[in-house]
């Protein structure tokens, strides 16, 4: 789609690290008292996900790279599937810290804000 390199670096800043980041965390919060600190932080780290290629998707239709009713589809439809990897992998390496590294885990330190 032509994203990438330094002349996207501002784009890709704030998609994943703004809008993703603030999506999978306050999707964390909002779920891990009703589901669980495992089942919320994959949600959200597949949430997260989906929404930062959304908002790539509206970014680059403004942007006059492919038309906005291609560009949605596309980049949600094929950032499903990615988003479940990311899932898998955020709640794999959440166990693993869990398991070998408590101590850098928040709800393990007794943090009350985690």
């Amino acid at each position: 789609f032509g994203d990438g390199g330094i002349t996207a670096l501002g784009a890709n800043v704030l998609n994943m690290a703004i809008i993703g980041g603030c999506t999978g965390l306050y999707t964390f919060k909002a779920l891990k008292g009703k589901l669980g600190i495992y089942a919320s932080a994959g949600i959200g780290a597949w949430l997260a996900t989906v929404v930062a290629a959304l908002a790539c998707a509206i970014e680059m239709a403004i942007a006059g790279t492919f038309p906005i009713n291609i560009g949605i589809p596309s980049m949600v439809l094929y950032h499903v599937f990615i988003g479940i990897i990311e899932a898998v992998l955020t709640v794999i390496v959440l166990l693993a810290l869990d398991k070998f590294r408590p101590d850098l885990l928040a709800w393990n330190r007794g943090e009350a804000d985690e």
